[in-house]
């Protein structure tokens, strides 16, 4: 196995696991694990809240296109 793959191999491992705490963080239907963030409604207002939620929102899409692509690039060069 090259360099190559062993730190691509590394970093899609590393990256898959901050996609699941990014997607345990966020606020569900039932609040799931996303009150563990510090109760944003309590010390924080409403409006600040949303945003929170949607700068979450943003970058577990970012990281899950991050993951998909690391993801193919890694059985693209393992199936040569």
């Amino acid at each position: 196995m090259s360099a190559l793959l062993i730190i691509l191999s590394i970093l899609d491992l590393l990256v898959c696991v901050v996609l699941v705490v990014m997607v345990l963080f966020q606020k569900g239907a039932s609040q799931g694990l996303g009150s563990i963030a510090g109760g944003a409604d309590t010390f924080f207002s409403k409006t600040k809240a949303r945003s929170i939620d949607a700068l979450l929102k943003k970058f577990t899409s970012g990281i899950a296109v991050i993951f998909f692509l690391l993801t193919v690039v890694l059985y693209l060069l393992t199936k040569g």
